[in-house]
This record gives C-alpha cells, sequence and structure tokens, in this order.
C-alpha cells in the first residue's frame, strides 16, 4: 500500500475535503496548494499524478494528531 493510498483511504474514513486537508497541514506549518494535492489523488496512469512522499504522510498525520487531540499541553511539537 502506497503512501497515497494511506491519504485517500483517511480521506474517506475522516470526511475529509481537500481544503480541511491544506488546513491540517497547516497546523504544522507545511504548506501545499490545492492543485499539488489533488495530484496526489490522482490514478497513477494519470500524466499529473504525483507520489506522496513520507514527509507528506509524516506531516499529515502530525497534524491530524493536533486537529483531533489539540495542541500539547507542555508546548512541544509532535514528533
Amino acid at each position: 500500500m502506497s503512501n497515497n493510498d494511506i491519504l485517500k483511504k483517511l480521506r474517506v474514513a475522516l470526511h475529509l475535503k481537500n481544503t480541511d486537508i491544506i488546513e491540517i497541514l497547516k497546523l504544522v506549518d507545511f504548506k501545499i496548494s490545492e492543485s499539488e494535492l489533488g495530484a496526489l489523488f490522482r490514478k497513477e496512469d494519470h500524466p499529473n499524478y504525483k507520489d506522496c512522499g513520507d514527509q507528506i504522510l509524516r506531516n499529515f498525520l502530525n497534524g491530524l494528531v493536533i486537529h483531533l487531540r489539540g495542541p500539547r499541553e507542555d508546548g512541544k511539537p509532535v514528533d
């Protein structure tokens, strides 16, 4: 299973829109445009398909923790 597949499944399971994902990534100071995000959700044979790297998925998961639980009480960033 690729990082793209994991991101797609999380988007569906959590009923997230592209704008929600962009906002979640902003929580960890990671900026991505809506067109770049759309390229991650395309089929692999599409000319504008882009692989979801480990950095994007890691930042999304860290942002998702903040989104669902709130920021850490001790003020340290999520590892």
